[in-house]
């Protein structure tokens, strides 16, 4: 991750020329490429290689053919499995046979991302993998100043990655035209939907040529989300790896039940265990991530927090520390964790339960990645019944459930108890009511909370 995202983040890439795209690849590990990324050009061949790979993943396998005969796309699969190469590896292909000087404000391929760190991270894809091509981009998200974002427009680029706050704002202003896009992707297109997302994106789609190829990727879609993403591309192919199986099968997954007031004391005494050498802990609300990581502070456990209220900076920086291991735990929310990237998480802690199912696959996905074992362990309140319940059903079997701690409840494990009438907790943190998307764009928030995290978010000027 860069350290500094108010500069660095924003700067133009460019790299040295082509060379002839049709020599002979010379790898060096020594292994030819195989299946899909054999018949790639021989620049973005020695890029993959020089990442120490030579087999593509299932969706890379299945996806690059298809977009680089320029097909419109839905694809999905797990997290982890390399969905961003899937897309970025045909998409500089494409552009770079077709290499032209980018004209200003005018970018040719435009990727959107629901949060800061997931653009950051398509971003760090685009660099690696077009290292060998004379291709240029910028990232651009809300929470940091538009000077330098501006200044890498002006120059020229030809792949923009940004959040639908702030290209809208950047839009506005008369700083970006979309009139020359030739390719667009929507990354985690369920999140983008269901998140307040859709008038954002239609503002966009309406100033986005209909002659274009258009890509979503996500780890899930659900169907009235998959209806909606057709309406938005033509003819697409459709790709679902393994989607009968939704969580990683290397995950030892369990559940412990136990009241609310003793979560702290749980989670402290179970992230002493020298097993968990890097903890990802979830929380619903900010609020409480913020107090969690006081909590295992008096405990002697360091921990960092990342979630919406923090400046770009702050979550940088919390990112990095855990990134380098200063850090042993991160507390997170759902909005802010999406595109994290880490490796080596040896645990995921649900320290409060999701209210949907399929954000229990994300969270527990961010751990098992590059084919390691990994654990997953949610703590379980008597009014978290319905949404463990309801993970199970996804899940098609039963959580395990582990009694063996000391602050088993017995009243929560026997809890038929379904969500309260008419409440829900929206992805932002605040709460919602029936179909609105918890203080998010195009929702209906109900209550001071929400309205103040509305405000909050109109004044950063994107996620």
């Amino acid at each position: 991750m860069i350290n500094n995202p108010d500069q660095e983040i924003m700067k133009e890439y460019k790299e040295e020329p082509r060379a002839d795209a049709r020599q002979p690849n010379q790898q060096p590990n020594g292994k030819a490429p195989k299946g899909a990324f054999g018949i790639l050009i021989n620049e973005l061949q020695r890029a993959v290689a020089a990442q120490g790979y030579d087999t593509p993943s299932p969706i890379q396998e299945e996806c690059i053919p298809h977009l680089l005969e320029g097909r419109d796309l839905l694809g999905t699969a797990q997290t982890g499995t390399g969905k961003t190469a899937a897309f970025t590896l045909p998409l500089l292909e494409r552009l770079a046979e077709n290499s032209r000087r980018p004209h200003k404000g005018t970018p040719r391929a435009l990727i959107l991302a629901p949060t800061r760190e997931l653009a950051a991270q398509i971003g760090d894809s685009i660099e690696t993998y077009g290292r060998y091509l004379h291709l240029s981009h910028t990232v651009i998200f809300g929470g940091v100043k538009q000077f330098h974002q501006v200044k890498a427009l002006r120059r020229g680029v030809d792949i923009l990655v940004a959040t639908p706050g702030r290209l809208l704002d950047l839009m506005q202003q008369g700083f970006i035209k979309l009139h020359e896009i030739e390719f667009f992707v929507l990354d985690e297109v369920d999140r983008m939907l269901d998140m307040g997302f859709i008038p954002d994106v239609k503002r966009v789609l309406a100033k986005i040529p209909a002659d274009r190829q258009t890509l979503f990727f996500s780890a899930t879609m659900a169907p009235k989300m998959e209806a909606l993403a057709k309406t938005m591309v033509r003819n697409p192919v459709r790709v679902a790896i393994t989607p009968e199986k939704p969580t990683v099968e290397l995950i030892e997954q369990k559940v412990l039940f136990v009241q609310k007031k003793n979560k702290d004391v749980l989670l402290a005494s179970l992230l002493k265990d020298s097993k968990v050498q890097k903890a990802l802990v979830f929380t619903q609300m900010k609020h409480v991530a913020n107090k969690v990581v006081k909590t295992l502070s008096r405990s002697g456990i360091r921990g960092t927090a990342i979630h919406g209220n923090k400046s770009q900076a702050a979550r940088t920086r919390a990112l990095d520390d855990f990134k380098h291991g200063r850090v042993k735990v991160m507390v997170a929310t759902d909005v802010a964790a999406r595109g994290i990237d880490v490796d080596n998480i040896t645990h995921v802690f649900n320290y409060d339960m999701p209210m949907e199912a399929e954000t229990y696959v994300h969270r527990i996905g961010r751990t098992a990645r590059a084919g390691t074992n990994g654990h997953s362990i949610s703590f379980c309140t008597t009014e978290d019944r319905a949404c463990l319940r309801n993970v199970e059903r996804l899940l098609g079997k039963p959580v395990p459930v582990d009694k063996k701690h000391d602050h088993h409840c017995e009243r929560a494990s026997k809890s038929s108890a379904s969500h309260p009438a008419g409440k829900q907790f929206g992805r932002g943190g605040g709460r919602r009511s029936g179909g609105g998307q918890g203080g998010g764009r195009g929702g209906k928030p109900q209550g001071n909370y929400a309205r103040y995290q509305n405000r909050k978010r109109r004044n950063r000027g994107g996620r």
